[in-house]
């Protein structure tokens, strides 16, 4: 039994992150752009999906038979495309509630952004390496460990020896990409490059970039770092520290449970327990991240907002 068997037996809320690059057509998307709120909102499903030429990728929660029923719609519009077998890439894990607030599903120029309009990984990306065989490559000396995550993603977790670039957008990766990593390539001469991040969906493209750019023997996570959680008992695991995801959650524990991490309502950015008690930290207003980064009228609307929430979680009944 993995650990989203586990949960299951005591959670009620799906929660499902998913992506595939399948050239979608104008009809496609328009038929998933029409069809999918109508799906969520019959269903009690939130989330957000993005829809592009180049395929989609998302995040919903709800219940186990909606939110399936919404991934089935979504693999019959992957079906009926160019590439009929294309699958959805799906990570699942459960959650106490939903996740998000509302249903979105929006169109978009790509459904994860990187900028360079020649990069396909349906033509070009590197090898696919299963959760479980993971470990035996990541513990190779010869392979060079990426971290395809932006820098406050990284700050709480990742596997051990894994690069940083230091990004704070995928967008940034292709610039380190010939900067920073071919000087690590050329210093260290490792035999093959291994990259991961959240979901498998980022570090498929950031691998398409790489064997177009001449890297040599590339590789990737399938399924990310969520799937990896799923599948490898905690025991042999190589991860370190916590998954950031960008939903309620905020960050992951090698169990697929929320972690210990929150969210400065201000910034966005992830905060420990120690950073939350640290003198410069005002819940919802500022923290230690960005406590010089906003003026005083921004700090007054963001403490109104704070006071805000607060009592609509008291008239809610909840924490």
């Amino acid at each position: 039994m993995n650990t989203t068997e586990r949960q299951a037996n005591t959670s009620k809320t799906l929660v499902a992150a998913f992506y595939a690059f399948c050239p979608l057509d104008d009809n496609q998307r328009e038929a998933l752009l029409a069809d999918l709120p109508t799906l969520a909102a019959d269903g009690g499903v939130v989330g957000s999906v993005l829809i592009a030429i180049e395929g989609v990728n998302g995040t919903i929660s709800g219940p186990k038979i909606d939110v399936d029923q919404l991934l089935a719609r979504i693999q019959e519009a992957l079906n009926s495309a160019e590439k009929p077998e294309e699958p959805l890439e799906v990570k699942r894990s459960w959650a106490e509630k939903p996740v998000f607030r509302r249903f979105k599903a929006r169109r978009k120029k790509e459904i994860v952004t990187m900028g360079v309009e020649s990069v396909d990984p349906r033509s070009s990306a590197g090898t696919y390496v299963d959760p479980d065989d993971w470990n035996a490559l990541v513990d190779d000396p010869d392979t060079l460990i990426i971290d395809t995550r932006n820098s406050y993603e990284t700050a709480i977790g990742s596997f051990e020896g894994a690069i940083d670039p230091g990004t704070e957008s995928f967008r940034d990766f292709p610039a380190w990409a010939d900067t920073g990593l071919r000087a690590l390539v050329q210093e260290r001469a490792p035999k093959r490059i291994a990259m991961f991040c959240t979901g498998g969906i980022r570090c498929e493209k950031a691998s398409s970039y790489l064997q177009d750019n001449g890297f040599g023997e590339v590789h990737h996570l399938r399924g990310g770092v969520l799937k990896y959680l799923e599948t490898v008992p905690e025991a042999d695991s190589r991860w370190h520290g916590e998954c950031f995801v960008f939903d309620q959650r905020v960050a992951l524990n090698h169990r697929l449970e929320p972690g210990e991490h929150s969210i400065c309502h201000a910034c966005g950015l992830p905060l420990s327990p120690e950073q939350r008690d640290h003198p410069t930290t005002i819940k919802g207003v500022q923290c230690v991240h960005c406590v010089d980064r906003f003026s005083d009228a921004d700090r007054e609307r963001f403490a109104m907002r704070q006071r805000q929430m607060e009592q609509q979680k008291q008239d809610e009944g909840t924490d």
